[in-house]
């Protein structure tokens, strides 16, 4: 009898083992989707934090120069009320995603990359005294943004960035 019994607690307690050492992977895997899920969530978030911002500086761009030229060239007064007033929308529309993009990036070149953008686009306002200017200053705006859409593309994607400069 005792011969029969030994086997069987073995292979009892053998198939107690095997169920909680399975239980562990299976709960370790899981854990890491969940990281995986959860990264994926920050990057997808910090992506159209980057994305709205640059998008937002582009069109306040877009807009100050509309009003600008507006301005030197004389145009009526109702024509630059109706610029002032699109591009008083077009400025309120950076703060949002100006916010996420701080709270969700600390790399300190993307944050001066994106404070220097914001303050070239809104630096047109004061541009408004010779078409010269105001085109030196939408340059400015114009090659501030695309060093903001680099450096967070680097922050971003590290290693396509990377592979992009072999």
């Amino acid at each position: 009898m005792l011969a029969v019994l030994v086997p069987a607690a073995l292979t009892g307690v053998a198939a107690l083992l095997g169920a909680i050492v399975s239980g562990r992977f299976h709960e370790r895997a899981a854990e890491r989707q969940i990281r995986v899920t959860h990264s994926e969530t920050i990057r997808r978030d910090r992506l159209e934090a980057v994305t709205a911002l640059a998008c937002a500086a582009s069109d306040h761009r877009t807009a100050m120069w509309k009003r600008g030229d507006a301005t030197l060239t004389g145009a009526g007064p109702e024509r630059i009320e109706a610029l002032r007033g699109e591009s008083h929308m077009t400025r309120s529309a950076i703060a949002r995603p100006q916010v996420a993009l701080r709270v969700l990036i600390e790399d300190q070149a993307v944050r001066t990359a994106a404070d220097r953008m914001v303050t070239l686009t809104y630096a047109m306002r004061e541009a408004y005294a010779t078409t010269e200017d105001l085109t030196a200053a939408r340059e400015a705006a114009k090659d501030a943004h695309d060093t903001f859409v680099n450096t967070a593309a680097h922050y971003l994607c590290p290693a396509t960035s990377q592979e992009s400069t072999r």
